[in-house]
């Protein structure tokens, strides 16, 4: 399998618990930062919504696909951006893919806050990698640098 179509599909809990914590996002309750990501669908055109973990960092957003190049990342790609939700308040971003060599500090940054929750999508890798290691995994996730339209 080529790092562009790593893909770590999401199992039944896993669905599951995305709908809930979505559901939860989109009526104004977020789980230490989470938030519900709405991306358009690059062949139907329709809201697609999952919720996600915006990481802030050296003053930006980010956000890291711990699944690798899942359909979110596709239409990202596609959409060029999307919306945030947490309750009532919807913030509309446009989106920039990060090249590879520019991820492993947002990575390590991401692992460091949300290691505990998606760790398992990154095999061995961690928070404490070498930069080496994380250059390597870079491939594998993608990571988008979002700005929120005023």
């Amino acid at each position: 399998m080529s790092s562009s179509s790593h893909y770590i599909k999401a199992n039944p809990v896993d669905r599951a618990l995305n709908g809930f914590i979505g559901w939860l996002a989109r009526h104004g309750v977020s789980l230490l930062g989470t938030a519900e990501l709405s991306v358009r669908g690059r062949r139907s055109g329709e809201w697609r919504r999952l919720p996600v973990n915006p990481l802030p960092y050296e003053g930006g957003t980010y956000l890291v696909s711990a699944r690798g190049h899942s359909e979110w990342v596709r239409n990202m790609r596609a959409a060029g951006g999307g919306r945030l939700q947490v309750g009532r308040r919807v913030r509309e971003f446009t989106a920039v893919e990060l090249p590879d060599e520019e991820k492993p500090a947002v990575l390590r940054t991401y692992l460091k806050k949300w290691g505990w929750e998606v760790g398992r999508f990154f095999g061995d890798i961690t928070a404490d990698s070498t930069d080496a290691e994380l250059l390597a995994a870079a491939p594998k996730h993608p990571v988008f640098r979002i700005t929120v339209q005023r």
